[in-house]
């Protein structure tokens, strides 16, 4: 059973939770950087502030962890406790993520996401990257 947090611990330990650069962010720039690819970070210009960006090909790639938007995997599956919480939270997370990718629609660009169980499969991963961006 999880330790007992008081609201101010869980809001510290929370805070500490990365947005960018993460590890599978990180991997996913690598793989794209060794197949020859050269790409811009994070464009506060564009909606939702895509991961990785293609100016010239209008193109974004998302790298979404499992967790935080909701992906039907292992690493997917929601908490057990405080269900209600987490339901509103995921489900907020995966319509923003829908309204973010239909505005850059809009606005001429492609987008494609990497889920991050999908990043311990690089040749997989590189292979289908390289078909989007082509």
């Amino acid at each position: 059973m999880a330790d007992k947090l008081t609201k101010a611990a869980r809001s510290a330990l929370m805070s500490r939770v990365k947005q960018r650069h993460t590890a599978p962010e990180l991997l996913i720039r690598s793989l794209l950087h060794r197949a020859g690819f050269r790409f811009r970070l994070h464009s506060p210009k564009l909606p939702g502030r895509p991961d990785i960006i293609f100016p010239g090909r209008r193109k974004v790639v998302f790298v979404h962890g499992c967790f935080w938007h909701g992906h039907d995997c292992r690493r997917g599956k929601a908490p057990s406790s405080n269900k209600r919480f987490w339901q509103k939270k995921i489900s907020g997370n995966r319509l923003r993520d829908e309204q973010t990718i239909g505005r850059l629609k809009e606005l001429g660009w492609e987008s494609f996401i990497v889920w991050e169980c999908e990043t311990k499969e690089a040749e997989i991963i590189t292979g289908k990257l390289a078909q989007f961006l082509e």
